[in-house]
């Protein structure tokens, strides 16, 4: 809820939002305020409370520089407004106060905050040091935001000992969605549940945009009041948005006291300048948090943002990158084709594949072509209608029904439509439709009713229990990425679609030359490293006959030594086979794939001493191809299946072959401890693992070769497993004619 000047206030949702929060002339009474003026250090405002906090008799216009046990302080303030620096912190010694005090210069003077200096050691901003130090190495490794989200959480409750903190994320309309929460169980838990944008109105999110720390020590203090309430300097309320101790709304602490919190505690995340979200820490008693505690956790949210902004460019950078290429392949399509019209319905994937849609349709001179999934033909024609006739160039919508209630009637195949004007005098359009997605969304309360009513004022809202809402009749939302591809993909068909095709294709041939010369470097390094590797592995093994006598330490260095030798030499051997992939024409040719089976497993034969294995071998189709390539592409999935195996007492490996209209197909099977589908996108990447590096050995690479392999011969590549039931990797290989047509070799 916001925070409100006047609690006898008459208020509703739109007074919530208008209450003016900077200036609530009052503070938090767990410390102290004063104003003074910069140069001559004069007394302009000060809190009621100023001499009981912090000892000092200091009077209105009576100077701070006057006062004997102020000298440390007023030195200390001479020195950092000299240095311009935009925040003041230090503790002080005051007669018989030690205090901790904040600085912050604004047009109406020198604020200053006095507050308990921290308690112990651990509490400064350098005991805090070494766990911000930890923390930015673990979300360094973190895979994604709910990962990184996590980590943060759980260190913002280690460092501040509140009894439950979690992390939640804004959406466009507002509403907050728990990502992340650690807690001790004192207070519930909130992780998944989302919280309407009521709860924060646009003017309190302003302020958390600004003012990035907001503490509430105790949900039940009454505030100080400023005095004289009227600032000297221009006559106008003292702005309280960057004062920690500024005092908060009755409503928000009602509010505090509903949800069944003594103390609270916020850290804004700020991402490309907007509120992102906020981490938020609750106790169920009062509880205080110092101000070098509070900087360490500032210190922490500004990272996160940083961390969050950064993943969030790069996810936004990928997808539009990939649906970059989508457009560019489907435009090298429409440059051969008589007209785009049939283009488009000969790449009908690649259309819809634009804006990732179930399906598209092309409305033009009162014609409908429509691919997938769309509603009637006759709908199509009366959306393009009504679109023209309010001037529309991009709509992007979630739930048509909300614009035109009849189109509930074919929600399950179209609800979401993205649409693109390609005539400025007609009514054609390019459209996309995504059908319904029924979701149920947990609500920490029932959003519609933010408030309850009282006698003098409006309440924030009393239960915060799950309230389970079920959604339909909505698609999945469009991405800016998508919405960026449609509008592309327009301005390209409303240019010469030949011209536009040519310019890719030169940038294309720019980008080949490009990711040549990495090639090459990478060729060049890699090639370079090996004999270096291998003369340490030689001299560790030299070394260690020629000195029979040496300590079992030092015999464990050398080991050590060869074993890491020996490891990056294998990963220095397989970033050199990746790298002459792009280096190597293909040499096709028919291949006997059951002899090549054999020949891989002989090859294995002396490393496998001691293992059962049971073979399952099936009569295998042959192929067309490069024989020394698939037989990489075989040993690779082998052996990865005798690896991921090996816990088990008896290993098991099938190998199958099926003749498809297309192609062929192999699998390489197991028994072994398989991996969570959750993160099977990963597995085909460079240096991507599913498991520990001291659980099985590798460098990460083997699959991503494979996948490098089988795509260059125009196939594909898959994986499916069951997390402890074993793997199967099936790999496709086209016929003789597509293998052709398909293969791309470079020299």
């Amino acid at each position: 809820m916001s925070e409100t000047l006047h609690p006898t206030t008459v208020l509703d949702l739109d007074a919530c939002a208008a209450e003016p929060i900077r200036i609530p002339g009052g503070i938090q009474p767990h410390g102290a305020l004063l104003v003074v003026d910069p140069k001559s250090f004069a007394r302009l405002q000060a809190s009621a409370n100023l001499a009981e906090v912090s000892g000092l008799p200091l009077g209105p216009g009576e100077s701070l520089a006057d006062l004997p046990e102020t000298l440390q302080l007023t030195a200390e303030l001479r020195r950092w407004l000299a240095n311009d620096d935009p925040q003041f912190l230090r503790t002080v010694t005051l007669g018989a106060f030690v205090l901790q005090v904040a600085g912050h210069l604004t047009p109406q003077g020198l604020v200053l905050e006095f507050e308990d200096p921290p308690r112990t050691e651990a509490e400064t901003l350098e005991g805090l040091y070494p766990r911000l130090r930890r923390f930015l190495d673990a979300i360094g490794h973190a895979g994604d935001v709910p990962a990184i989200a996590q980590a943060a959480v759980t260190e913002v409750r280690a460092i501040t000992g509140f009894n439950r903190v979690m992390l939640y994320s804004f959406d466009e309309e507002g509403d907050g969605t728990v990502l992340a929460e650690d807690s001790d169980g004192v207070l519930p838990s909130y992780l998944g549940q989302r919280f309407p944008a009521s709860d924060i109105p646009a003017q309190a999110r302003e302020l958390y945009r600004q003012n990035r720390i907001r503490l509430i020590a105790n949900a039940d203090y009454v505030q100080s009041p400023v005095e004289p309430a009227l600032s000297p300097v221009d006559g106008a309320p003292l702005d309280l948005s960057q004062a920690a101790l500024r005092s908060v709304s009755p409503v928000h602490l009602e509010y505090m006291r509903n949800m069944g919190t003594g103390s609270s505690m916020s850290i804004s995340l700020l991402v490309e300048g907007r509120l992102w979200g906020l981490i938020s820490g609750h106790s169920r008693a009062p509880r205080q948090v110092n101000a070098q505690v509070r900087t360490a956790c500032d210190i922490l949210g500004q990272v996160l943002s940083l961390q969050i902004e950064a993943r969030e460019q790069a996810q936004r950078t990928a997808e539009r990158l990939a649906l970059k290429q989508v457009e560019t392949e489907l435009l090298a399509k429409l440059a051969l084709a008589p007209g785009f019209e049939t283009g488009l319905a000969n790449n009908t994937d690649l259309w819809s594949g634009l804006t990732r849609a179930a399906g598209a349709a092309v409305v033009r001179g009162g014609k409908v072509l429509a691919a997938g999934l769309t509603p009637p033909q006759d709908e199509i024609r009366r959306i393009a209608d009504r679109l023209g006739e309010a001037g529309e160039e991009v709509v992007a919508l979630e739930s048509m029904t909300d614009a035109w209630p009849e189109a509930e009637a074919y929600a399950d195949r179209a609800s979401g439509l993205l649409a693109v004007s390609i005539s400025q005098l007609h009514s054609d359009y390019i459209l996309w439709f995504r059908p319904e997605v029924v979701r149920t969304i947990d609500w920490s309360g029932d959003p519609s009713k933010p408030v309850e009513p009282g006698a003098d004022r409006l309440h924030p809202r009393k239960s915060f229990e799950l309230w389970r809402e079920q959604v339909r009749l909505r698609s999945l939302p469009w991405t800016a990425a998508e919405i960026d591809s449609a509008t592309g993909f327009r301005s390209a068909i409303q240019s010469l679609v030949l011209r536009r095709a040519e310019e890719r294709a030169e940038l294309t041939t720019q980008l080949e030359a490009i990711n040549k010369e990495l090639e090459s470097f990478s060729y060049s390094i890699s090639h370079d490293l090996r004999a270096p590797f291998r003369h340490i592995v030689g001299y560790a093994e030299l070394l260690a006959d020629r000195e029979p006598d040496l300590d079992p330490k030092s015999r464990h260095y050398l080991q050590s030594i060869r074993e890491s030798g020996l490891s990056a030499g294998r990963l220095v051997d397989d970033l050199l086979n990746f790298s002459q992939l792009g280096r190597t024409n293909l040499a096709k040719d028919r291949i006997d794939m059951g002899k090549l089976i054999a020949e891989v497993r002989r090859s294995m034969e002396p490393d496998l001493q001691g293992r059962a294995i049971d073979w399952q071998v099936a009569a295998l189709p042959s192929a067309w191809g490069d024989a020394a390539m698939i037989r990489q592409v075989l040993q690779n999935l082998i052996q990865n299946a005798i690896k991921y195996s090996a816990p088990r007492e008896r290993t098991e490996i099938r190998i199958e072959g099926e003749e498809r209209a297309d192609g062929v197909s192999f699998t390489v099977s197991d028994n072994g401890v398989g991996f969570d589908m959750a993160y099977a996108h990963k597995l085909f990447g460079v240096f991507q693992r599913l498991h520990r590096t001291e659980e099985f050995e590798g460098t990460g690479i083997g699959l991503a070769l494979c996948k490098r392999i089988v795509e260059r011969h125009g196939g594909t590549i898959s994986a499916a497993s069951e997390l402890g039931r074993g793997a199967a990797f099936t790999f496709t290989l086209p016929r003789r004619e597509s293998a052709r047509k398909g293969d791309i070799t470079r020299g």
